[in-house]
């Protein structure tokens, strides 16, 4: 069994060596994206105000603007962790359906 171990976490450090020079490669040979970025961050800024609720807007605001957890939320909203969590996701795929066509 020990043998197996070793040969796995070898093989492991190689898979970890050209996952590296991977993204080495990519940066190197990626063209300029700023403009389709910007682009993206101002489609994302117009879907939240117009396609979230009020509560969507309100716990993504908390969560990835402010960095708050999901428990912090439910407390401070007086609500269960799992409503934080699925009011979440209901925005994300929202904002995900508005922004499909934003690249």
């Amino acid at each position: 069994m020990g043998a197996y171990r070793a040969v796995k976490r070898a093989r492991t450090y190689r898979d970890n060596e050209f996952v590296g020079d991977l993204a080495v490669w990519n940066r190197e040979h990626s063209g300029d994206n700023s403009e389709q970025m910007e682009r993206l961050r101002r489609n994302l800024r117009k879907a939240r105000r117009q396609e979230l609720t009020a509560r969507q807007q309100q716990m993504m605001e908390l969560y990835y603007d402010q960095g708050e957890t999901m428990t912090k939320i439910a407390l401070q909203l007086h609500v269960n962790k799992s409503t934080v969590s699925r009011t979440l996701a209901r925005g994300r795929a929202r904002l995900k359906k508005c922004l499909k066509y934003s690249f």
